[in-house]
C-alpha cells in the first residue's frame, strides 16, 4: 500500500487553518477577559476599594478569625456565597483546594442555622472556615451585592475583588500576587 504524500500545498492550507483558529481563540479569550473585567468592576463598586470593615468574628466552627490581623502576614481569601447560589457550587471546591495552603475565611449570605451549615460544608466536603452571616447584614457592611464574591485581603487593605465564576488558577494568581 502506497503511502500518502502531504504535498506543501496542504502543508500550508492545514496551517493556514490553525493560525485561524488560534487567531479566533485569542480574540475569543481576550472578549471574555474584557467583559469578565468590566462585570468585576461593575459588580463591586459598592464594595470597599482599599481599607476593609471590620470584621472579627467566630466561624461555626468555634474559631476566632479577624481578617485584619490574619492578612498582614500573609494574604487572605475572603469568599462570600451561599448555599442556595448554583454559581457557588462551581467555585466553593475551588476555594476548598485553596484553603489548605492558604488563609481562607467564608462568608455564607443568609443559608441557614449554625447546624444547617455544618451538614452542608460535611455533606460537600469543604475545607474552609465558614462564618454565619444568616440576616446579611456582613455581606451589607461589605457591599455585596452578587454572589459568589471573592475579596483578596493583605496588610488590612483589599487587593482584588472578583465576582462569578473564576478558576482555581485565578484565584491562585491573585492570592500569589496580592
Amino acid at each position: 500500500m502506497a503511502k500518502k504524500d502531504i504535498t506543501p500545498k496542504k502543508t500550508q492550507t492545514m496551517k493556514a487553518k490553525i493560525t485561524r483558529w488560534v487567531k479566533e481563540i485569542v480574540k475569543f479569550t481576550l472578549i471574555i477577559t474584557l467583559f469578565s473585567v468590566a462585570v468585576d468592576f461593575w459588580r463591586s463598586q459598592d464594595m470597599p476599594s482599599e481599607t476593609i470593615p471590620s470584621l472579627s468574628i467566630n466561624t461555626i466552627g468555634g474559631e476566632w478569625v479577624d481578617i485584619k490581623k490574619m492578612s498582614q502576614d500573609d494574604p487572605v481569601l475572603l469568599y462570600f456565597w451561599g448555599t442556595w447560589c448554583p454559581v457557588c457550587n462551581v467555585v466553593s471546591p475551588s476555594v476548598s483546594w485553596l484553603s489548605s495552603d492558604h488563609h481562607v475565611v467564608s462568608v455564607a449570605i443568609t443559608s441557614g442555622d449554625n447546624a444547617r451549615l455544618t451538614t452542608f460544608m460535611s455533606y460537600k466536603d469543604y475545607e474552609f472556615p465558614v462564618i454565619n452571616d444568616s440576616t446579611g447584614s456582613i455581606s451589607k457592611e461589605w457591599g455585596v451585592t452578587a454572589t459568589p464574591s471573592i475579596v483578596i485581603v493583605k496588610n488590612g487593605e483589599i487587593s482584588s475583588i472578583t465576582t462569578g465564576v473564576t478558576t482555581p488558577m485565578g484565584l491562585w494568581l491573585r492570592l500569589l500576587f496580592a
